[in-house]
């Protein structure tokens, strides 16, 4: 987004509730021209359901939705400039690719002519060219994605609604099709609406990234802003590992952790004023004892390929450290912190709930758990409005 694109949808107080519980809470979001920007938290945050909201499959209990500046929240889907493309694709597998990708254009009447320009024209763009007739049946995963996105985008939306697109894709399509999505949209100069739980999909892709949890939007920015400057406990954890601490604010540029001072680059904090500091896991630099400003035990060493995650032990706080220098377990070890690596933000209903690694085998036991996926999946009802 470069600030002079226009604002293509807007949210105003968008409130929704299901069976009494308050799936979202009061958002307000402007969304531009051109624009690629991801829908980011954990399941049941309300992405997906803000998702349906802009492409009118779901209408709000409270607030409006503009499109250009017209509110349309009575305005069906089929009459917005929307497509939507969805997890699971929604091909019809009785058509070949070439009768999925005009399917739209059929419904509009248009020409064999037309419509056999407008395909080839959407089979280069997807890559597919030489697909024809093939059945759907008999694609890949990620060339049956490819044709839904063909599909979606041959009648010429404004807006493209991705929930989840990729899914169901294993990890190295996963990411080939990342790069695949944003050069489509970068041709077509078009604005993506994307839904995603995947913080990494989120940074890579996006130019604008707006992280949800409990309904609510905790932070929109781009992804550097996103990842640098967490505005709260959960946006640190969420995006990326973090270390996460009590400190005290003593003034402007001083800040104090387990009782120590440190310089940072923050102000504007009340003297005194608990806060919780962040430190990223890569930020932090293993020296000598002697040289080190904190020092302590490793308790954990693991392996990354590109780098070793080691947790280190200060006075019962356990942090993680991303290093390419290994270090035996029991090793004691010093910590260096530079001022432009602490980031200090106000206390919030997270703090203390995040960035501790003392209890880590649990935080992976507990994110092995199923999670409730009800407010992820759109009912058949809400589909055929």
């Amino acid at each position: 987004m470069t600030g002079t694109e226009s604002c293509i949808v807007s949210l105003r107080g968008i409130t929704k509730e299901y069976n009494g519980e308050k799936v979202l809470d009061s958002i307000n979001l402007d969304i531009h021209d051109k624009e690629f920007i991801t829908l980011l938290g954990p399941s049941g945050c309300g992405k997906t359901t803000t998702l349906r909201i802009i492409g009118g499959f779901v209408t709000p209990d409270k607030g409006d939705v503009f499109y250009g500046g017209k509110r349309v929240n009575d305005v069906p889907p089929y009459k917005r400039q929307v497509n939507t493309v969805f997890q699971k694709y929604a091909l019809f597998p009785h058509l070949n690719v070439y009768e999925n990708i005009a399917f739209g254009p059929r419904l509009t009447k248009a020409s064999e002519s037309e419509i056999s320009r407008r395909v080839k024209e959407m089979l280069e763009l997807v890559n597919l060219r030489g697909f024809e007739r093939r059945s759907v049946n008999l694609l890949s995963g990620g060339q049956q994605q490819r044709v839904a996105i063909a599909r979606a985008l041959i009648n010429n939306p404004k807006v493209l609604l991705l929930d989840e697109p990729l899914g169901a894709l294993d990890l190295k399509l996963r990411k080939d099709m990342q790069v695949e999505l944003k050069n489509i949209q970068q041709r077509m100069s078009i604005t993506f609406i994307y839904v995603t739980h995947d913080q990494e999909e989120a940074l890579s892709m996006s130019d604008t990234v707006v992280v949800m949890d409990s309904g609510i939007i905790q932070q929109i920015g781009t992804p550097e802003e996103i990842y640098n400057e967490p505005v709260n406990a959960f946006v640190a954890d969420f995006i990326g590992e973090s270390n996460i601490l009590d400190g005290v604010m003593h003034s402007d540029f001083d800040v104090s952790i387990f009782g120590r001072h440190f310089k940072c680059l923050d102000k504007g904090f009340a003297k005194n004023e608990p806060v919780d500091v962040v430190v990223r896991p890569e930020d932090i630099d293993i020296v000598p004892i002697e040289s080190g400003m904190l020092s302590g035990v490793v308790t954990s060493v693991t392996f990354k390929g590109l780098h070793y995650e080691i947790i280190i032990d200060i006075e019962g706080f356990k942090w993680m450290v991303q290093t390419t220098d290994f270090q035996p377990v029991e090793s004691v070890v010093g910590l260096k912190i530079d001022p432009d690596a602490i980031h200090i933000m106000k206390k919030s209903v997270y703090s203390g709930a995040f960035g501790d690694y003392s209890s880590f085998s649990e935080e992976l036991d507990k994110l092995s758990e199923p999670l409730e996926e009800s407010e992820e999946a759109p009912s058949e009802e809400e589909m055929s409005d």
